[in-house]
């Protein structure tokens, strides 16, 4: 059952309530001038084989990461939203592979009108929506993004610091076989510059336990329970850093602990395991 599809009865008791948009709510607001609509993937084979119509395609390696994986910069990033026809009173809707990356973008430099798409692309289809690969043309703007970045981003210094940390809980969203250093790359894959595995005192909680079959997020009792390793908020735990292998899966979590469940205290390592396993120096625990 999708979100837009729930009784009025039933309140998944998130903390932002207008953080998720259903499939319904999209339809009825598809062509409002106001709404901006995004997909974030890894390349541009989804979108180029049917994307909603009006969307924009932001690819992760193209768009979002240099050859490094690293995150392109404010500049870059700015220039991005320009050409996506987004401006200040934009409301911005992601989906895709990875839209809470996105959403955390767009909140690391100020936007705040921001939201998800909670369901899959294949629910989207069931429900009515349907794709087109008609590519939009959107207007460029000139908007200034709001702000400098915000305090939601966690660096490698400030990972290795964390380890240590009693106070600090870092959260491995990756997979069984990339926690226990069996694979580097969600594919499977391996890494020949890099090492697989995790980093040590990390909890693993797969971003997979965050949704239900339909794509959609589980209630916030739910949530709660996925993340029940970190302990409630204001807890000894002080500060929660996530990370998966490029920051996509991380700031899945994010949206999850912040937005749905109410924590101010978690910060996304947009370097992940591309950067970590990568560094020589950072240290790398096998299970």
């Amino acid at each position: 059952m999708t979100l837009d599809q729930l009784p009025a009865t039933l309140d998944p008791g998130y903390a932002r309530a207008d953080a998720l948009v259903g499939p319904a709510w999209l339809r009825d607001h598809l062509h409002d001038p106001g709404i901006r609509l995004v997909e974030v993937d890894v390349n541009a084979a989804a979108y180029d084989a049917g994307h909603i119509d009006g969307a924009v395609l932001w690819s992760i390696y193209a768009d979002l990461k240099d050859p490094e994986y690293h995150f392109v910069g404010p500049g870059a990033f700015e220039q991005l939203v320009r050409r996506s026809g987004i401006s200040r009173k934009s409301t911005v809707v992601f989906y895709g592979y990875a839209p809470a990356m996105g959403l955390w973008l767009m909140r690391l430099f100020g936007h705040r009108d921001v939201r998800i798409l909670n369901c899959s692309r294949q629910e989207w289809e069931r429900t009515g929506g349907s794709l087109t690969t008609t590519r939009p043309a959107a207007r460029a703007t000139s908007y200034r993004l709001p702000s400098g970045p915000a305090a939601i981003r966690a660096s490698l210094p400030e990972v290795l610091a964390g380890v240590a940390d009693p106070a600090c809980a870092i959260l491995d969203v990756r997979s069984d076989a990339e926690f226990r250093g069996q694979a580097f790359w969600p594919s499977g894959g391996s890494e020949p510059t890099g090492r697989a595995g995790h980093v040590p005192s990390a909890i693993h909680v797969p971003v997979d336990a965050l949704h239900d079959r339909a794509g959609a997020y589980r209630d916030a009792a739910a949530l709660r329970e996925v993340f029940a390793a970190l302990g409630r908020p204001g807890s000894d735990v002080a500060r929660v850093i996530t990370y998966c292998t490029i920051g996509g899966r991380a700031s899945t979590a994010w949206f999850a602990l912040t937005d749905l469940l109410g924590r101010d205290d978690v910060y996304v390592y947009d370097g992940s395991w591309a950067e970590w396993g990568r560094t020589p120096t950072a240290p790398v625990t096998r299970t």
